[in-house]
């Protein structure tokens, strides 16, 4: 997994209450076996008219947010059925952090598990991202990790808060695999203590 210290990143504006798994990746892209090529599919309702051409009146189809790293969102973003293709459609389309009010809790914890970062702020915060975002084309957010801090060019300081535990094991880029492989010599030495034993 990628260690996530510091990100600056064109934010993308979803103005939508309870947007859930099933809108995030539709059921039908879920047979894939690899964690990768989901990005395609992201929206995938929202984003494509049914002649498969792009839907113009879809948010993240405007121009201006090509390439958006940040994205922000409504409500209760990630509610739905667990599944944890939801973040990796967002990480593959090239989203690293997640601004909203709320989550629901398996999708934050899945984000965390997958390198992307869920902040939650209020919802009187968010409401000014999105008017920044309307009013700046362009406009970007410089999120710390190690500071909990989001910025902009213009003053805008936001400070969030991440469980300590997982945000030391984005900074250092640990998974639960990873974390359990820093531990490689102790298992090694209980494995072939065992043995003796057998």
């Amino acid at each position: 997994m990628e260690a996530f210290v510091k990100h600056t990143g064109l934010v993308a504006a979803l103005n939508r209450v309870n947007v859930d798994t099933d809108q995030i990746i539709p059921k039908q892209f879920l047979k894939r076996i690899e964690r990768t090529g989901f990005g395609q599919f992201l929206f995938f309702d929202w984003r494509f008219l049914e002649d498969g051409s792009p839907d113009p009146a879809f948010e993240l189809n405007r121009t201006e947010f090509a390439g958006a790293s940040i994205l922000v969102a409504g409500d209760n973003f990630g509610c739905g059925s667990s599944r944890e293709h939801a973040p990796w459609a967002l990480l593959d389309y090239g989203f690293k952090v997640i601004i909203a009010p709320s989550f629901a809790d398996i999708f934050f914890n899945n984000c965390f598990k997958n390198g992307m970062l869920p902040i939650k702020v209020s919802q009187t915060l968010v409401d000014q991202i999105f008017e920044k975002v309307a009013a700046q084309p362009g406009y970007q957010l410089a999120v710390d990790l190690e500071a909990q801090v989001i910025r902009d060019d213009s003053g805008l300081e936001i400070p969030f808060e991440v469980e300590p535990f997982r945000r030391e094991s984005l900074l250092r880029g640990l998974d639960e695999i990873g974390l359990t492989l820093k531990k490689d010599a102790a298992i090694r030495d209980y494995e072939e203590r065992r043995e003796v034993f057998r």
